[in-house]
C-alpha cells in the first residue's frame, strides 16, 4: 500500500512512540492514500510542507477498518471521544460521553493499523453538535462526508512502523494547498449548516433517544 504523510519536515524514518498523543486515535503516525490531501494537511498559513510518500507490507498486519458495515460511526465517535478534548458543558454531553465511551469502545489499541475518519476542525464540530443533541445521527452520517475530507490510516504499532518504508516527498507550497484546505474546510461547514443542521426528518433518532432506550451496537437502527 502507497501512503502519504503531510508534514512541514520531510520525515524519512516515522519512530513508534513520537506524536500528539491527543489526536484522534492516540498516539501514531497518521497517513491519507490520498497526495493531495497530504499537501494539504502538511501546510499552514503562510508555511510550505512536503507530501512525504511510504510503501508499506501489510501482510499479516491487524487492521481496524471503522468504516466496515460491522461498525457504526458511534464506535469511531467512542473512540474519538477516548482521545480529543471535548467541550461537554452541559449534562446531556456528558452522559452522552460516558455512554459512548461505556458501550461502542473498541479495543482499538491492539491492531497495527487503524483506518477511518479524519475529525479536523470542521468536522469534530459535527460530533460535538451531535452530543449535544443538536442534531441527529443520520445527520452525524451524512455531515461526515462534506467536504470529501477522505480517510486516514493511523501506523499504532512497532510492527507497522518496521514496516513503513520512505520512498520520497513532493513539496506542498503553502499558496496553493493551504488555501485549497480552507477551501474544503469552508465548502463542509457551509453545506452542513445549509443543509443538514436544520434539516430535520420524521423518524430521526437523536442523543437523547439513544440514551433513554439505551441502544447497543447490534441496534439495526443505528445500520
Amino acid at each position: 500500500m502507497i501512503l502519504y504523510h503531510g508534514s512541514k519536515d520531510i520525515i524519512e524514518r516515522p519512530i513508534y512512540g513520537q506524536g500528539k498523543k491527543y489526536n484522534d486515535y492516540g498516539l501514531g503516525f497518521y497517513c491519507t492514500d490520498n497526495i493531495e490531501l497530504a499537501k494539504e494537511w502538511g501546510t499552514s498559513f503562510e508555511r510550505s510542507g512536503y507530501a512525504n510518500r511510504y510503501q508499506i507490507d501489510c501482510t499479516g498486519l491487524t487492521i481496524l477498518d471503522l468504516n466496515d458495515d460491522k461498525y457504526c460511526i458511534l464506535h469511531w465517535l467512542a473512540i474519538l471521544l477516548s482521545n480529543r478534548e471535548f467541550d461537554t458543558p452541559a449534562g446531556l454531553a456528558l452522559e452522552a460521553k460516558e455512554f459512548l465511551k461505556k458501550n461502542f469502545m473498541l479495543d482499538y489499541k491492539k491492531y497495527d493499523i487503524i483506518k477511518g475518519y479524519r475529525a479536523d476542525d470542521s468536522y469534530f464540530s459535527f460530533a460535538q453538535d451531535f452530543i449535544n443533541g443538536t442534531i441527529s445521527y443520520r445527520q452525524l452520517n451524512n455531515a461526515m462526508h462534506l467536504g470529501k475530507l477522505g480517510i486516514q490510516y493511523v501506523l499504532k504499532s512497532k510492527e507497522a512502523f518496521n514496516r513503513i518504508v520512505f520512498d520520497g516527498y513532493e513539496e506542498a507550497d503553502y499558496k496553493e494547498w493551504y488555501a485549497k484546505k480552507m477551501k474544503r474546510d469552508k465548502s463542509a461547514r457551509r453545506e452542513y449548516f445549509d443543509v443538514e443542521r436544520n434539516r430535520r426528518q420524521r423518524g430521526d433518532i437523536y442523543i437523547t433517544q439513544i440514551l433513554d432506550e439505551e441502544m447497543s451496537p447490534d441496534d439495526k437502527r443505528l445500520r
